[in-house]
């Protein structure tokens, strides 16, 4: 039993969560949450158990000592934040249990009484979380025009907020900091990004921006200097072209083999906030480019960077599972493009770029092994000649996607390819 409580405690419960609670043998709960209990301590017959830290480690001991459903009469009652299936331990425990054995008793959401507070549209309202996130999540949604709001870490996240905000062109977007919401300490304060004056507040709070600044799309092909790059770097047009290529939908996960600056997966995160992606590179001046380029865009905590390629292919299929998506942009040749095509899920997508004419013949013969498409690219930019201008190719690049069959399942690759 999952009870969601906020600020406002015990009133705002309803009768049937207020009957669960007094009647429970055993409450666990954050000591923030058990303490707006102190008010009714004399009519609970339970225990109150304030959560170990690590909480998710105390949390997996208390569901692994649930017996069977089958006849159960005894219910763990576990006290949670505000709506417990929003960004809430309610979703953990489902995932745990199934739903079937768990029963949820939600209060209103902070972000349902930020927006009341704010007068704004929930439902055009974007949500980032810097709970499980760095702050720099918030340029995910940072555009002109936009409304977001930020679910605080804790008293340090809103001058966070207001500091990224005015690195990144938004230094004139409007904050506003909700705390306590809903209960009788409740406070509301605003200011502008760029010369916020608040370093310190409740740790209970929301953070509400309303966006000032330049228009950030999601579509992939953002510009080039918004990366730090060495010059390894899939350039803007290409990069279009590569990430529609791959189709990022959903919770995916992405192998970005050869990352460089990290552009493609960084612009695959950002297309769709659901998926994942492991970046492989050899060089770890690049991986540690490649990691600050991540926070930068706010997608860090979804980005996992490993060493080389094939070296490190069998450990990252191990710890996150198949992919779902394949991009080679550096150190092609046919063992790594065998690897990778044999690690990939079936119905997933391959997509690999080549400069080379050596590399270009692997893909006309993968083509006509594996099938999929095969296109060649050739991008001019106006530039300067003499007194006048004119256009000046890139080098042309040849791009081999395809999407492996279904009912091909992938294979692991052998110790010996990872040593890393």
């Amino acid at each position: 039993m999952v009870v969601g409580i906020g600020a406002d405690g015990w009133r705002g419960l309803g009768d049937t969560a207020r009957d669960e609670l007094r009647n429970a043998r055993v409450i666990y709960g954050a000591a923030r949450q058990l303490a707006l209990l102190d008010e009714v301590a004399a009519e609970l017959a339970g225990e109150l158990v304030c959560w170990r830290s690590p909480m998710s480690e105390h949390l997996a001991e208390v569901l692994a000592s649930v017996p069977d459903p089958a006849g159960v009469t005894d219910t763990v009652h576990i006290l949670a934040s505000g709506d417990p299936m929003f960004h809430g331990v309610g979703a953990s425990i489902v995932a745990r249990v199934g739903a079937d054995r768990v029963r949820v008793y939600p209060a209103v959401s902070s972000v349902s009484l930020a927006c009341a507070r704010l007068g704004w549209d929930l439902s055009t309202t974007r949500i980032v979380s810097a709970v499980t996130a760095d702050p720099e999540i918030v340029l995910t949604e940072a555009t002109d025009g936009a409304r977001v709001l930020v679910l605080s870490r804790d008293r340090t996240t809103p001058a966070a907020v207001a500091t990224i905000l005015s690195d990144n062109g938004f230094g004139d977007s409007t904050l506003t900091v909700l705390e306590q919401l809903g209960g009788p300490a409740e406070r509301v304060y605003s200011g502008t990004a760029g010369t916020w004056p608040h370093s310190d507040g409740d740790p209970l709070n929301i953070v509400a921006v309303d966006c000032i600044g330049p228009r950030v799309s999601r579509a992939p092909g953002r510009p080039d200097d918004s990366y730090e790059h060495d010059g390894q770097i899939t350039k803007s047009t290409i990069r279009a072209l590569t990430v529609s290529a791959l189709e990022p939908a959903g919770p995916q996960l992405l192998w970005d083999i050869g990352a460089g600056s990290g552009s493609v997966s960084i612009e695959w995160l950002r297309t769709d906030g659901r998926g994942r992606a492991v970046a492989f590179e050899r060089d770890r001046v690049r991986a540690e480019r490649l990691s600050a380029n991540a926070r930068r865009h706010g997608v860090a905590h979804r980005l996992d960077v490993r060493g080389p390629a094939p070296e490190s292919l069998a450990g990252a299929l191990a710890d996150a599972g198949a992919p779902d998506a394949v991009f080679i942009g550096g150190g092609l040749d046919d063992g790594l493009l065998t690897t990778a095509w044999e690690a990939l899920r079936a119905g997933g997508r391959i997509v690999v770029n080549a400069v080379t004419v050596e590399n270009q013949a692997i893909l006309i013969r993968r083509r006509e092994e594996l099938g999929g498409s095969l296109r060649r690219f050739v991008v001019e930019a106006l530039s300067p000649l003499g007194t006048m201008s004119t256009w000046r190719p890139a080098l042309p690049i040849i791009q081999w996607a395809a999407t492996k069959p279904t009912g091909t399942p992938p294979r692991t690759p052998t110790p010996e390819e990872d040593v890393s």
